[in-house]
C-alpha cells in the first residue's frame, strides 16, 4: 500500500439495523418453524382424560398430514385442501381447527377413517359393525360433570389396527352419548372422540347442537406427539406456584 493510500474503514453492522435485522431474521425462521415443523397447545378441557389433563402442554408436529391453510397462523386462503398430504391413522390424537368456525382448536383422538361406519351402543363402539374389544382397568380419580371427584370406570381399548388407549366412562355405560344412530364417514373427513367418553364434545354431536361433527382433513393442524410442560391448574404462568403445581412426571410423557 503506497503512502498516498487510506485504509478504508470496515462497515459497522452493529447499532440499531444490526440488531434489527437479527430480531427480522429470528423471527422470520420462528415463523417458518411454526408453519412447516412444529406448534405447541396447552389442554384447557378434560375431554381427553386420562390421555392428557387439563394443564399440559403438548408439541405438535404438522408435517405428517402435509399442509392446509391452517397449517398458517390465522389460516389465511392462501390455497384450498392439503399440499404433501398423507392421510391420518386411526388412534392419531390430532389438533384441528373446529368446522363450525374455522378457527377455534380443538384436540381428540381419530376414531373414524373416511367411509367407515361408526356407533356407539350401551357404552361401547363399534367401527363397520365390529364392536372395539376393551379390557377392564383400574378405576381412575377424576371429576364428574358437576366437578366432583369420583373413581370412574377405565379401559384399555383396542381400535381395529391395533392402537390402544385408555378411555374413562364417568358415567358408566349409560351416559348421554352412549348409544348413538351409525355415522357413516363422509370422503375426506373424519370421525373424532375424546378419551373421556361421556364428557367430550366429538362427532358423536352435530355442530347445530354445539358439537364437533365430521371434521374434513383440510382442518388438521398436526398431531400431538409428546408433553413438554404440565401443571395441575391454571398456574402456568404463575411461576411462583410451579414447586406446588408442576408435574413432572407427566414432561416427556407421549401425547397419544
Amino acid at each position: 500500500m503506497s503512502q498516498t493510500e487510506k485504509a478504508k474503514p470496515a462497515k459497522s453492522e452493529g447499532g440499531f439495523w444490526g440488531g434489527a435485522r437479527v430480531i427480522i431474521e429470528a423471527l422470520a425462521i420462528a415463523l417458518v418453524l411454526r408453519i412447516v415443523l412444529f406448534q405447541t397447545n396447552n389442554i384447557p378441557s378434560g375431554s381427553m382424560i386420562p390421555t392428557l389433563l387439563v394443564g399440559d402442554y403438548v408439541i405438535v408436529t404438522k408435517y405428517p398430514y402435509g399442509y392446509s391453510r391452517y397449517s398458517i397462523p390465522f389460516g389465511p386462503p392462501l390455497f384450498n385442501g392439503r399440499i404433501l398430504s398423507s392421510p391420518a391413522k386411526r388412534g392419531d390424537v390430532v389438533v384441528f381447527k373446529l368446522p363450525s368456525d374455522n378457527s377455534t382448536d380443538y384436540i381428540k383422538r381419530v376414531i373414524g377413517l373416511p367411509g367407515d361406519k361408526v356407533q356407539m351402543k350401551a357404552g361401547r363402539l363399534y367401527i363397520n359393525g365390529e364392536m372395539v374389544p376393551r379390557e377392564p382397568l383400574p378405576k381412575v380419580r377424576t371429576r364428574d360433570l358437576y366437578g366432583k371427584d369420583i373413581d370412574a370406570p377405565a379401559y384399555m381399548e383396542t381400535l381395529p389396527g391395533g392402537v390402544k388407549h385408555m378411555i374413562v366412562e364417568i358415567q358408566g355405560d349409560d351416559g348421554y352419548n352412549d348409544n348413538t344412530g351409525v355415522y357413516e364417514v363422509p370422503p375426506n373427513n373424519y370421525f373424532m372422540m375424546g378419551d373421556n367418553r361421556d364428557n367430550s364434545s366429538d362427532s358423536r354431536i352435530p355442530p347445530e347442537q354445539g358439537g364437533v361433527g365430521f371434521v374434513p382433513f383440510e382442518n388438521f393442524e398436526g398431531r400431538a406427539e409428546r408433553i413438554y410442560f404440565s401443571v395441575n391448574d391454571d398456574s402456568a404462568l404463575n411461576f411462583w406456584r410451579w414447586p406446588q403445581t408442576l408435574r413432572l412426571d407427566r414432561i416427556l410423557k407421549p401425547a397419544h
